[in-house]
């Protein structure tokens, strides 16, 4: 290859797996006249984190699996060098992708005891499985993030918890799962990203904490990473003032974060990978197209992610940069499409024909995360109250945010017959009415379903939905289980009122029926807050 062609092997510009046939020529055009070397997928433009503000509508489509395998097929071949496909698929492709298998979000993951970090090894080998099968060969996950800020708008369940030593073995068990069917895996986001309050899709977090505080809490589960030879590493949108002579310059585009601390201090030399280029902490600093790119490599990146000026960057890089560090970066970018074997020919399209997942397996896995993340947080004999108000007929079931029709509360049906209710919409009004229809019981059973994963307007749970919940707390015997982000606890009033507190953490059915198994038979829960929670 020329200069220029391994150039361009460090950008990865985005595509959309629902996009315009114009758009997907477009990208024809990157790969065949710049030798790209990967792509990294999302859905569709609507979907992109940076468009969150723009409250643009997300069109599914049910055919998006389907197409995602047709457009790989489609780019692969129109490329001279094998292009090194990526996906962010912390919980698998059905982050991306419709109607494919899910996995629990990390902070489930942290929930679970550390003997059975094997489960979290089996999500990275099925995840890695499942996208090894539409020919993606890189995995833009897990985090290594320290989840020690309740209000950190962005990171939250997608992180394995605050401990530093169960986020680091549980991300190396994922990648480690990934690693053995042949999918690389990346750490992120470096320095740090869970003690920061702004989102970097749409502004620039900063840390205030020194070198020192760094190495002993955030930088934790990248030093042991790096000490197990990680594929990658993905540096954040984010400042670190004490790292940069007090100035507020992304890591993305610092220096002396990548190449002072990363590479010289840390010691490490696998791939580096920048977070997308087009989030708003970064992506409106210059108005030159190309400098950003240029800027971006120069700190010390590798590969540019979700790089929106191709052409000028090339250009950009190849006037600027010293033969010998682009070369250095080829190298790394080579080992990995070597390791992900799409190299020498061995480069497999997927199957256009096969489109069946082992949706089996992924329910069986979710199924024994379930029983072994459950985490009881408030235990009044829980069960026996709820069996003796049945006897007494003072039971009622009462459902928030999903109707009754739910496997939680069909698991109940045999063992707790009871009247059930439910709130899925209507505000105040219909809150009142069912105020009404529930005094006359004395013992309830609230199966609360938190709206969103994400701390944004109290996880979207009405205010009038939380006044509802604390009056009850405060004048009946209530056992609480919540589907959802733990750190909804926070929000509900009179929570240290109710006579019982289960943590589930998702909404899946596997979730629901192993939640309704352990209320039956009173079994003792075995997973921990992975984060800490104050409840009022």
């Amino acid at each position: 290859m020329t200069l220029e062609q391994k150039i361009g092997q460090f950008f990865f510009p985005a595509v959309f797996i629902n996009d315009t046939e114009e758009n997907i020529q477009a990208i024809e055009r990157l790969i065949r006249d710049y030798n790209i070397g990967g792509l990294t997928f999302f859905h569709s433009r609507a979907s992109a984190a940076t468009n969150y503000e723009t409250k643009k509508r997300i069109i599914l489509n049910d055919d998006s699996f389907q197409r995602l395998k047709e457009l790989i097929i489609r780019y692969q071949n129109c490329a001279t060098t094998p292009l090194l496909m990526s996906i962010d698929a912390e919980w698998g492709l059905a982050m991306r992708v419709e109607k494919t298998p899910q996995y629990p979000y990390a902070i489930t993951l942290g929930a679970l005891p550390h003997s059975e970090k094997q489960l979290v090894y089996e999500v990275g080998k099925q995840i890695g499985l499942d996208l090894k099968s539409v020919g993606i060969h890189y995995n833009l996950a897990p985090l290594a993030d320290l989840n020690n800020n309740p209000n950190n708008p962005v990171i939250g369940y997608r992180s394995f918890g605050e401990n530093k030593e169960k986020v680091s073995d549980f991300a190396l068990e994922y990648l480690r799962g990934m690693n053995d069917v042949g999918i690389l895996g990346c750490l992120k986001h470096f320095p740090g990203h869970g003690n920061t309050n702004v989102d970097s899709h749409l502004g620039l977090p900063v840390l205030q904490e020194t070198l020192e505080e760094l190495l002993s809490n955030e930088l934790y589960p990248f030093i042991k990473g790096i000490a197990n030879n990680v594929d990658s590493i993905m540096i954040g949108h984010l400042a670190v003032p004490a790292l940069n002579e007090g100035k507020d310059t992304s890591a993305t585009l610092s220096k002396s974060v990548i190449e002072t601390l990363l590479r010289e201090q840390l010691g490490y030399d696998g791939l580096v990978i920048s977070d997308a280029l087009n989030m708003h902490s970064v992506s409106k600093l210059y108005d030159k197209k190309g400098q950003l790119e240029w800027e971006a490599f120069n700190a010390g990146n590798d590969v540019l992610c979700f790089a929106e000026n191709v052409p000028e960057g090339i250009q950009e890089i190849l006037k600027n940069a010293t033969p010998e560090r682009i070369e250095a970066s080829f190298q790394r970018i080579w080992k990995c499409k070597q390791k992900a074997g799409i190299l020498d020919g061995k480069l497999s399209l997927p199957n256009l024909s096969k489109s069946d997942f082992d949706f089996e397996t992924t329910s069986k896995l979710n199924l024994k995360i379930a029983q072994n993340s459950l985490t009881k947080i408030k235990d009044n004999h829980n069960t026996l109250t709820v069996f003796d108000a049945k006897n007494r007929e003072d039971l009622a079931k009462v459902s928030i945010y999903k109707n009754t029709d739910t496997v939680f509360f069909k698991s109940l049906k045999n063992a707790l017959p009871s009247p059930e209710f439910s709130y899925e919409t209507g505000g105040e009004s219909v809150l009142k009415e069912l105020e009404t229809n529930l005094n006359r019981f004395d013992t309830l059973v609230i199966s609360l379903f938190v709206p969103k994963a994400k701390p944004l307007n109290n996880f979207e749970i009405e205010d009038t939905v939380l006044q509802f919940l604390g009056n009850l707390f405060a004048t009946k015997k209530c056992v609480l289980y919540v589907f959802g982000n733990p750190y909804a606890l926070q929000v509900i009033p009179n929570l240290d009122q109710a006579q019982g507190i289960m943590q589930v953490y998702q909404d899946f059915p596997e979730f629901q029926e192993a939640a309704a198994k352990q209320l039956i038979e009173n079994l003792q829960s075995k997973g921990t807050l992975p984060v800490t929670i104050n409840i009022i």
